[in-house]
């Protein structure tokens, strides 16, 4: 009895060594960039264990002159809430999982009838990739809004080298 004790305890850990190649384990360092119009806005970092998820929320409270007076008028908060998870990491990529939701502005502001200014329309916008796939070290371009205003998130990740031990 202690004999198949003992071959059944060796059988499990070469079963888990052979699964570690096709998805290893472990923490990823990402860093998302908010390009509009060609110019970062707003950004991103973190790290993020494999198989787990990390949302980050920024907050821009913008207050724009309206009416033929131009007088501040009414604020807007635009806010922009992300969401990474890591789905696969190792030496030569990342591939993640990213939703997004952002509040933004129309680069036009509208004027009445008499050429008053109007406050510019918030819009929102929801975009998701199931899984974006980011060579280690390098960035990658995706694009949420095609024009007025342009939007394009860029990503960079890589596993984190382990933690180093006592």
């Amino acid at each position: 009895m202690p004999a198949s004790a003992t071959s059944a305890a060796s059988a499990a850990p070469a079963a888990s060594a052979s699964a570690a190649p096709l998805a290893p384990q472990g923490v990823v360092n990402w860093t998302l960039e908010v390009d509009r119009d060609g110019q970062k806005i707003d950004s991103f970092e973190g790290s993020t264990t494999v198989g787990q998820a990390r949302t980050d929320k920024h907050h821009k409270v913008v207050t724009h002159n309206v009416g033929c007076k131009d007088q501040p008028a009414g604020s807007i908060d635009l806010q922009r809430t992300i969401t990474v998870s890591p789905l696969q990491a190792n030496a030569s990529g990342v591939v993640l999982a990213i939703d997004a939701q952002e509040t933004l502005e129309n680069n036009v502001a509208p004027k009445t009838t008499d050429g008053c200014k109007l406050p510019p329309q918030p819009r929102q916008v929801n975009a998701s990739h199931p899984g974006l796939n980011v060579p280690a070290g390098q960035w990658v371009s995706w694009p949420i809004v095609d024009h007025d205003p342009k939007l394009v998130y860029r990503v960079r990740a890589n596993l984190a080298p382990p933690a180093a031990g006592p």
